[in-house]
């Protein structure tokens, strides 16, 4: 394609945006069948498509994500571009694209952040989570420039990664008030048929409390499982079930959720990792990140 046509491009991000073309024809204040129009002429100009139907909603394409991406940052160097021209001159953002693996825990994640936003500078950090294969492969398209993982890379995916050991942690059993109480004085074997509310079977932290349970002989009655791990401290404030947390965080997570410890599991140990591209890091907020080590004891 010799030229793109950026007002097409712009309907298209809008509508990525609004994720309906009745939001979006609302707030470019055309029809909808306009819209449509220009998208179509988008996607033919492509030769892919950029929406499929999912019943009643467009959902993006694969392809319709990438061209999202680049048009988040085409438009923000635009809107960088007028501000200059009109002399309203402002410090551009050191921007960092981070990858983050479904299972990686949010409240670890904000630790490690925390130096880039501790730079001395304006800084713009884009987070998006997926699989781990899927964001080695943008980490290799140079999409993104860091990856955040909770396992080390798997043998299964063939693209060189330099793997950043960041820290491990034991974990720590906790309950709401009621529950911890039944469950602390006989603990460990109390966990024998008790409640679990436990990550998804493809999280890494499963498998170590599964491996750490089996080592201990005891087998708890699984109440649910979950992707979302702040359901799951949700599901566990209400009496549910007892969950596993990392000790590495586990004081915040306590303290938002009005939750109990009630016993320890050093031997239930998860990582945390951040991949690179390239072993030569040269992004200040990715040197920041990678240098940020967080070893932590179980009791801290």
């Amino acid at each position: 394609m010799d030229w793109l046509n950026y007002h097409h491009l712009r309907y298209f991000w809008i509508v990525a945006k609004e994720g309906s073309l009745a939001r979006a024809a609302e707030r470019l204040r055309v029809s909808q069948p306009s819209i449509s129009g220009q998208i179509r002429e988008l996607e033919t100009a492509f030769g892919q498509r950029l929406f499929r139907k999912e019943g009643r909603k467009n959902v993006l394409t694969e392809a319709g994500r990438m061209v999202q991406r680049y048009a988040e940052e085409i438009f923000s160097l635009g809107g960088e571009m007028m501000s200059a021209l009109h002399e309203r001159p402002t410090e551009s953002a050191l921007r960092v694209r981070i990858g983050m693996t479904d299972s990686f825990p949010k409240l670890v994640a904000n630790e490690i952040l925390r130096p880039v936003f501790a730079l001395g500078r304006a800084v713009q950090v884009i987070c998006r989570e997926g699989k781990q294969v899927d964001l080695i492969a943008q980490l290799a398209a140079h999409r993104l420039d860091l990856v955040l993982a909770d396992e080390a890379p798997s043998s299964s995916v063939n693209i060189r990664v330099f793997d950043h050991r960041l820290g491990e942690t034991g974990c720590l059993l906790c309950a709401s008030r009621k529950l911890a109480a039944e469950l602390g004085p006989g603990f460990p074997r109390s966990l024998d048929g008790a409640p679990a509310l436990l990550p998804a079977e493809n999280a890494p932290l499963r498998r170590a409390a599964e491996t750490w349970l089996r080592n201990l002989g005891v087998k708890p009655r699984v109440a649910a499982e979950f992707e979302d791990p702040a359901l799951m401290k949700v599901m566990a404030a209400e009496g549910r079930g007892f969950i596993i947390l990392p000790a590495a965080v586990s004081a915040i997570a306590l303290k938002r959720y009005g939750l109990q410890v009630f016993g320890s599991a050093e031997d239930c140990r998860v990582s945390f990792h951040a991949f690179t591209a390239e072993r030569k890091i040269e992004h200040p907020a990715v040197s920041a990140i990678t240098r940020c080590k967080v070893w932590l004891a179980s009791g801290n």
